[in-house]
């Protein structure tokens, strides 16, 4: 037993690594080891030899584990000793800044967006999500026959049996928060009204819901002209363009009157848009002189007050300035690809105060 003793434990202090430890803790202790061996044979012993060589080899077997056991934390010791001086590490230099997330192309964009208004004069206006029939339609003089209000094109709300109220709905646009802002704050009046809306429909363009930003402007001397004015000097600090022609088409709308489609200068190039030079024009927002109506809905006076307003797809700017080529790649994408597009966070205010990132 000696003899093991002396020639194990001689073999583990001069192990060089731990490699060598393991082949000295397989040849001694392992199953098929010279220790595992000399227990095999206690069988053959009488049992007052067994009495001895028993416990002698439980010993020896303990003292060559707890051998080894300290071996490799000292060589682990010697390892981390010889990184400490090969690597070292400077204290005193700065740390590494970290991102701590991205921010998404929607809420960028609502902030690029509403900056661009606020410094037009345009104060940013909220209202529900979920909203009555009458301010969704009603107050916006959209009659009961028009086809926006049909179940194949808006989420009505589910009343209970025997309710014989007008439902509510998921509201189609942000419009209602313009009724609802001018019973609360009469005329004049200078908003815009920026957030999600809800409409059935889903492919390349389209989302079950989607975001908008309309604007109001009232006042007793408004017109198109200065509808075409705000509207122009939007798009070319949105697009970051020096100036940008529009062009007015005649259309129809049932809360304004007159009403006109908005298109802006563009040119095509291998299926990429660039906006604001070359000959074609690109359709990007409905508007019109406020309804009499509309005013009449709000509480206001529609012989003595007129204005403008106006409603464009976040959504769809968004992917317009940035090349995004899918409306639902906003929504049902791997996050990672915000990165491609380089959105990170905002220097610059945001609409709950202090920086966006």
């Amino acid at each position: 037993m000696d003899d093991l003793k002396q020639k194990y434990l001689g073999q583990i202090a001069n192990a060089a690594d731990e490699s060598a430890l393991e082949e000295i803790r397989v040849t001694a202790v392992g199953k098929k080891g010279e220790v595992a061996l000399k227990m095999r044979e206690l069988g053959k012993m009488t049992p007052e030899e067994r009495q001895v060589a028993g416990p002698a080899l439980n010993a020896l077997k303990d003292e060559i584990n707890s051998a080894l056991a300290a071996k490799k934390a000292a060589l682990g010791d010697a390892a981390l000793d010889e990184r400490l001086r090969s690597e070292w590490l400077d204290v005193s230099l700065p740390g590494r800044g970290r991102r701590v997330g991205t921010i998404h192309p929607i809420s960028q964009v609502t902030e690029e967006v509403t900056a661009i208004f606020g410094e037009l004069g345009f104060a940013s206006a909220e209202g529900p999500r979920i909203d009555t029939d009458w301010y969704n339609f009603d107050a916006l003089n959209i009659p009961g026959h028009h086809p926006a209000r049909a179940e194949m094109d808006t989420f009505y709300m589910h009343r209970a049996e025997g309710d014989d109220r007008a439902p509510n709905v998921l509201r189609t646009h942000t419009s209602p928060v313009q009724i609802r802002t001018m019973e609360a704050q009469g005329a004049p009046l200078r908003i815009i009204c920026p957030g999600g809306v809800y409409r059935a429909d889903y492919d390349q363009t389209h989302t079950p819901m989607f975001h908008q930003i309309e604007g109001l402007a009232i006042d007793k001397d408004i017109s198109m002209a200065n509808l075409k004015w705000v509207l122009e000097e939007f798009f070319a600090a949105f697009f970051e363009v020096d100036t940008i022609k529009t062009r007015f088409r005649a259309s129809h709308f049932p809360f304004t009157e007159p009403s006109a489609e908005v298109d802006i200068q563009c040119s095509w190039e291998n299926g990429t848009v660039k906006v604001g030079e070359g000959d074609d024009w690109l359709e990007v927002l409905g508007s019109g002189m406020v309804h009499p109506k509309v005013l009449q809905a709000g509480g206001i006076d529609p012989n003595e007050w007129q204005g403008f307003a106006f409603g464009m797809g976040i959504d769809r700017i968004a992917m317009l300035k940035y090349g995004i080529p899918d409306l639902r790649a906003f929504f049902d994408s791997d996050l990672r690809w915000l990165r491609h597009y380089g959105f990170a966070s905002l220097d610059v205010p945001t609409l709950h105060g202090g920086l966006s990132r």
